[in-house]
C-alpha cells in the first residue's frame, strides 16, 4: 500500500495499523503476539524490547512499503538487519527468524531486501516520539535513501548476505523452532 510522499509518519503510520487490522494503538499493549502460518498457529511474549523495536519496524513497513504478510516480514526482516537493528536486541532476534523463514519461501525477495538495506539506512538509529512522527514520509524516504533503486549488489553485499543467512539459520535451529512450532500447534495455539 503506498502512502503519500506529503503524509506525516503519523497519519501514515495510522493507515497502516487500520489496513492491517492491528487497532488504532497497533497493539503494542498486547501481552501476547499471535501469528498464523497456514495451519499452524504460534504466538509469543510481546515484550518490553519487541515493542521498543516494533514502533520502528511498523514506520519502516509504510517507508519501505513492504507487505505484514510472511513474504514482507521476511523483507523487511532482512532489510533491518541489513541496515543494522543497532542496540534493538529483539529486533535483531525477530528479524533473524523472519529472515530464515523467508530463505525458504522467498529467497530472492529476501536477497532483494538485503542488497536494498546495506546501501540504505533505518530509523532505529532516531529518538522516538512526536517529532519523529511529524516528519513527512517522502521527506524520510530521501533521508534514509529508500526514494532511488539500490544499486548493483558488490561483492560486500553477497558475503554478508551469506553470513547473516548462516546465522539465521542456525539461530532457528539452535532455539529449538521448528520444535517449538509442531509441539504449538499440537497443543491447540493460543486460545
Amino acid at each position: 500500500m503506498p502512502y503519500a510522499p506529503d503524509q506525516t509518519l503519523r497519519e501514515a503510520r495510522a493507515r497502516y495499523f487500520e489496513a492491517n487490522g492491528f487497532g488504532v494503538t497497533g497493539g503494542y499493549e498486547e501481552k501476547w503476539v499471535k501469528l498464523a502460518f497456514g495451519p499452524l498457529r504460534f504466538g509469543f511474549p510481546n515484550s518490553e524490547g519487541r515493542v521498543r523495536a516494533v514502533r520502528y519496524h511498523d514506520l519502516h513497513h509504510v517507508m519501505t512499503g513492504y507487505e505484514t504478510d510472511w513474504v514482507g516480514e521476511a523483507e523487511i526482516g532482512a532489510w533491518e538487519i541489513a541496515s543494522s537493528c543497532r542496540d534493538h536486541t529483539a529486533a535483531w532476534i525477530l528479524n533473524l527468524y523472519a529472515m530464515q523463514v523467508g530463505l525458504w519461501i522467498a529467497p530472492r525477495a529476501v536477497w532483494r531486501a538485503f542488497v536494498r538495506g546495506r546501501h540504505s539506512r533505518n530509523l532505529y538509529a532516531e529518538p522516538f516520539g512526536d517529532g519523529l512522527l511529524e516528519e513527512r514520509v517522502g521527506d524520510m524516504q530521501k533521508r534514509l535513501d529508500l526514494d532511488a533503486a539500490p544499486p548493483a549488489p558488490v561483492l560486500a553485499d553477497r558475503l554478508a548476505f551469506a553470513g547473516w543467512s548462516a546465522t539465521a539459520v542456525l539461530l532457528a535451529i539452535a532455539s529449538g523452532a521448528p520444535l517449538y512450532l509442531v509441539v504449538y500447534w499440537a497443543a491447540g495455539g493460543l486460545a
